[in-house]
């Protein structure tokens, strides 16, 4: 044990690691290793949670994190070289929620340099379903330089229990799926991500369910690419899964080929929440930027109207918690 510890440690030199955590358990496929599974590990965490370091390599379970302050990082030179994979539909597990790979509803929760991939999709055999990568709920979570990798309902970025508002913050992440793909009622932030449409007869990248005028959530994406396989049709910037999705794109460079309005509608004959909803662009770029032709209930900002949208004005000042050496580059500017 105690030489994992030690390698650990060294190893927690190139990661964000506070002080209160100074021994990261490791995680290995090496035969003498302490931990082979990610779910090992995160079980031996104190009940006030703490680091875990995962080695590169594909490491096929199902990630359940109900403990607070747990903080998990891959040590490869690339978040591909660390891959959590599991192959869960909600159609077989009895919901959307527990089809996912890797799940974490404490709060502090913290994600770096690695993969999590749900392959259910991948399998012919299987009927079509909602199949989550990474569900978070928690409060005042990170997740920075991560891949997830997925196809309906690849990110789940929820609230935590009894309806409480979570904040998220996700930097340098690369998300693809297809329909529904980034979906939820979270407080979310995304910085410098890229979104890409896989191949398919829909696309739609978001799908966020603010249900009530007062509650304070939202999607923003700012400076995120939005990319799509040449083979994805009827690409859409997202549709209101509740009455009141919010979500703003921000200076967005779409490369992907989006429907000329943008948005959709959740059931097209059914509902009508695009008029409720709260949809909007700021300066958007490239192939699939549109203003004069978007959904008319939808918005283009003004400087001012954007400068709402900012991230200290979307946390209403309080960013403390964001605390990683990339966040502190990325918002110099903010």
């Amino acid at each position: 044990m105690r030489m994992f510890v030690r390698r650990a440690v060294v190893l927690a030199g190139c990661f964000w690691i506070p002080a209160a955590y100074a021994q990261p358990l490791l995680v290995s496929h090496a035969e003498n290793a302490d931990y082979h599974s990610v779910q090992q590990a995160i079980d031996a965490l104190p009940a006030e949670g703490g680091n875990v370091l995962i080695t590169p390599g594909i490491y096929r379970e199902k990630v359940i994190i109900p403990k607070s302050g747990v903080h998990l990082s891959g040590t490869g030179s690339n978040p591909e070289d660390t891959v959590i994979v599991y192959g869960d539909g909600a159609i077989n597990v009895g919901g959307t929620a527990r089809s996912a790979t890797l799940s974490a509803t404490g709060d502090d929760f913290r994600l770096d340099n690695l993969s999590i991939q749900n392959d259910y999709a991948l399998n012919p055999a299987n009927p079509r379903s909602q199949a989550v990568a990474l569900s978070v709920t928690g409060d005042k979570d990170v997740v920075t330089r991560v891949r997830l990798l997925g196809a309906q309902d690849t990110l789940f970025a929820g609230k935590g229990p009894n309806g409480r508002m979570s904040r998220q913050y996700f930097s340098n992440c690369y998300i693809e799926g297809h329909v529904d793909f980034v979906f939820g009622n979270a407080k979310a932030w995304f910085r410098q991500c890229e979104l890409h449409g896989i191949a398919n007869q829909a696309v739609v990248f978001t799908a966020q369910s603010k249900a009530a005028p007062d509650e304070d959530s939202g999607f923003v994406f700012d400076h995120c690419l939005l990319s799509a396989d040449a083979a994805a049709r009827d690409i859409a910037l997202g549709r209101p899964w509740r009455p009141y999705a919010t979500v703003i794109f921000l200076s967005t460079k779409i490369d992907a080929r989006v429907v000329a309005e943008g948005w959709r509608e959740w059931d097209p004959g059914k509902t009508s929440s695009l008029s409720t909803s709260y949809y909007a662009e700021y300066r958007s770029v490239g192939a699939g930027a549109n203003p004069s032709g978007r959904e008319p209930h939808s918005y283009q900002l003004t400087d001012s109207q954007a400068s709402r949208w900012s991230l200290k004005a979307f946390f209403g000042g309080a960013t403390d918690w964001i605390t990683t050496d990339r966040h502190r580059e990325n918002t110099k500017q903010q």
